[in-house]
This record gives C-alpha cells, sequence and structure tokens, in this order.
C-alpha cells in the first residue's frame, strides 16, 4: 500500500524512518535535549538530513510524571511545527498526540499525522485528523489512561488482543473519514505491556503484517529490550537497531527511532537483503 499524508506520498520501495524530537525536559532518553525552541530546530534539520522520512514531534513524556496541560502542550509544540512547515515544506510532520484539542490545532498548522499512542482513548482524535485530511497512527496500549505504566496485566493471547484492538481502531478511522493509505497500525511495544509480551508482539509481527495494514513499530530504546541486555537507555542502541532488523524483515512498514542515522543505515541494509534496494555504489569485481 502506497502510504500518502495530504499531500506526501513516501516511498513504496523501502522501509521507512520516523525521528523522535521530543520538546520536554523529562523524557527517557534524550531527557531534556530538545526541549529549547533552538534545539529542536536543530535536530530536525539533522534528522531531515539524516534520511528520515516524517518527524515526529511530542511535547508529553508517555510515562507519569509533572502534569503537562493541552495549553502546555500546545505552547511547547506548535511553535515548531510552524518553523518546521515552513522550513521543510516536504517533509511529512507528525505530533504525538492522544489530545484531539492538541491535534485540531497542530493540523490547522501543517502537520500531516497524528500519532495517537493511547489507543484513542480520546475518541475524537480520529474525528479531527479525518476533518483535516491528516494520518492517523492506531496504537495498542491495552486499555490504559495515557501516562500510566501496566501492572500485572494479562492477556490470554497478547497477540490476538492487540490485532483486534488496532484493526478495530483504523477500521473505525476510516469509518469516520481518514484515507485508508493514511493509517498505520501500532502494537505499542511496552504500552500496556509486560516485556514478554512485547518480546511475544515482536516474534508474531508478521500477523500484524497479515491484516493488510501498514504496521509502525515504536522499539526505539524500550525496557523491553532494557529488561533483555539489564542495560539503561543509554546502552540500548544494539538492542533496538536487533529489534529494528528482525522486525524489518517480518514487514513492519516504518520504525519511530531516536537513534536516525543508525536505524536508516540497519532499514537500508534489510531493504537490500530483501531485494528491495540496489547498491548505493557498485565497485567490487567490475575493474
Amino acid at each position: 500500500m502506497v502510504l500518502r499524508f495530504r499531500d506526501k506520498v513516501l516511498p513504496d520501495d523501502q522501509t521507512l524512518v520516523m525521528a523522535i524530537v521530543n520538546r520536554t525536559p523529562d523524557s527517557f532518553f534524550d531527557r531534556g535535549r530538545t526541549f529549547g525552541l533552538g534545539a529542536a530546530l536543530d535536530r530536525v534539520d539533522q534528522v531531515v538530513e539524516e534520511g528520515a522520512h516524517v518527524v515526529d514531534i511530542g511535547g508529553v513524556k508517555a510515562a507519569p510524571g509533572q502534569e503537562v496541560t493541552a495549553e502546555q502542550e500546545l505552547e511547547r509544540v506548535l511553535e515548531l511545527v510552524e518553523l518546521v512547515r515552513e522550513r521543510h515544506p516536504d517533509v511529512v510532520i507528525s505530533v504525538d498526540t492522544y489530545r484531539s484539542e492538541v491535534a485540531d490545532v497542530v493540523c490547522r498548522a501543517g502537520v500531516d499525522l497524528v500519532n495517537d499512542a493511547w489507543g484513542g482513548t480520546d475518541a475524537r482524535t480520529a474525528e479531527v485528523a479525518a476533518a483535516h485530511g491528516a494520518g492517523l497512527v492506531c496504537t495498542h496500549a491495552g486499555g490504559l489512561a495515557p501516562r500510566s505504566r501496566p501492572h500485572r496485566v494479562q492477556y490470554d493471547d497478547v497477540v490476538g488482543h492487540v490485532v483486534d484492538t488496532i484493526v478495530g481502531l483504523a477500521e473505525r478511522a476510516v469509518e469516520v473519514g481518514v484515507p485508508r493509505e493514511s493509517v498505520l497500525i501500532d502494537p505499542g511495544h511496552d504500552f500496556g505491556k509486560n516485556s514478554r509480551h512485547s518480546l511475544e508482539v515482536t516474534r508474531r509481527l508478521g500477523d500484524l503484517v497479515a491484516t493488510g495494514w501498514p504496521v509502525l513499530c515504536a522499539l526505539s530504546r524500550k525496557d523491553f529490550i532494557g529488561e533483555v541486555l539489564d542495560l539503561p537507555p543509554d546502552d540500548r542502541l544494539e538492542g533496538t537497531l536487533a529489534a529494528t532488523a528482525v522486525s524489518a524483515v517480518l514487514g513492519a512498514r516504518m520504525f519511530r527511532a531516536h537513534d536516525v542515522a543508525a536505524t536508516v543505515r540497519v532499514l537500508r541494509m534489510v531493504d537490500a537483503l530483501a531485494g528491495r534496494r540496489e547498491l548505493a555504489v557498485g565497485r567490487r569485481g567490475l575493474a
């Protein structure tokens, strides 16, 4: 399926990268490095140069913490969206928000994709995306309230629950008017899941791919990787790239990443091995 977000069509012959740019002072990995407007804009310039297809701007960290109102969230993300839209007119801009009122304002400012990481807790978010012709990421979060952690969560079949939930969200999005080619499904690694659940979802990612909806994986430096390796976020790059390569082989279409250059290189290699990409240069054995 060709992915289209408003007037922007993404390549259908390569695996795609969504770059994370957080305007938050307390994110689990970047810990405020792009909280300042100038630092965030510099980071956008960098990831676009590194090959990101989508820039995902967030103003509220996913984990519990200090309350951030909708007004505060907009103060963090709106000006950056406006500057990026002016500076990079061809890049797909996504905003990571679960609030329909935030999604409405940023879509008016030129956002192409709403990344709802909390599984449609605000049902109007899909309707807002549809009203603006924007895309939507439909995520499995296990029914948890935004910014809450799972506690002794259990599933008879976690993958079955993930598939049923996000396919339902995707179908509803299309019913309310989001273009089908603008919808992604995200299994929500770590969201509403323990680490064994996230590993099982990764092993069986083919079940999600088989639904026909394009799959977005947000794996970057997450806790399930840390618990496999017993390492903190700063030391989870290799584990993230291993999970990325496996998920790409299994058919994931897009990856949300902190480490854009490394992720782009890994995915180019996977695409070449899969026959989707030619050599960048061809010298060996030709002279």
